[in-house]
């Protein structure tokens, strides 16, 4: 346990943090699994709201721009070869 004031002040921080990034988190997998899980007809449709999400993570800090990067052009593969 932290006993100087400013180790407490970031511990209760970290706690917040760790709280918004991982509902974050669970939300960007949890749209990534649905689109994937989707029929292929409804993966072009699907694809602007998880591209939304996974920019949505990466503005928050949760995933880096490169994993970002990557998550969209695989889903963008998969939309295509569903056409």
């Amino acid at each position: 346990m932290a006993n100087i004031q400013s180790a407490e002040k970031r511990m209760r921080q970290t706690a917040r943090r760790q709280q918004r990034n991982r509902s974050v988190r669970t939300r960007l997998r949890s749209t990534v699994k649905a689109y994937r899980a989707a029929n292929e007809k409804d993966k072009p449709k699907m694809l602007g709201a998880t591209v939304s999400e996974i920019d949505h993570a990466l503005k928050k800090g949760v995933i880096h721009r490169n994993a970002a990067a990557r998550y969209k052009s695989r889903l963008a593969r998969k939309a295509k070869a569903a056409k």
